[in-house]
């Protein structure tokens, strides 16, 4: 089971690289996104994926005899996946005020600014 999914995740991650080899600007955050996806599914996977076995055990047993899941990984992955929901939440406004402003989404046309013009301290 854990090959199948280090196998997807290694997918997921390729997708994600060749979105970001894209000229468009949406297709570079969305290739972020499953990149961060991927790397979070990884470290999800290190903490071992036990069917049945809680991460936190009571505090009387003193040997673990049967290995449990770490909790560790779990905790990283949930606080990646708040702040990556953050991040692309700032990134696609940023993107939406980029649009309105340039009228375009192509990062060759975004690299130049000999297209904005300034009139009475307004950009057009």
């Amino acid at each position: 089971m854990l090959f199948f999914i280090v196998i997807l995740s290694g997918l997921i991650f390729s997708v994600g690289l060749y979105m970001i080899l894209r000229r468009s600007i949406v297709r570079l955050i969305l290739g972020f996104a499953l990149i961060s996806n991927a790397v979070n599914l990884l470290i999800f996977i290190s903490g071992k994926l036990i069917k049945g076995k809680p991460p936190i055990t009571s505090e009387n047993i003193s040997l673990l005899k049967e290995t449990h899941a770490d909790p560790l990984p779990q905790a990283l992955v949930l606080t990646a996946i708040v702040i990556g929901f953050g991040l692309i939440a700032f990134s696609i406004i940023l993107i939406k005020r980029a649009y309105i402003i340039n009228k375009t989404e192509d990062l060759d046309d975004l690299n130049t600014t000999d297209k904005i013009v300034v009139k009475n301290n307004k950009l057009k």
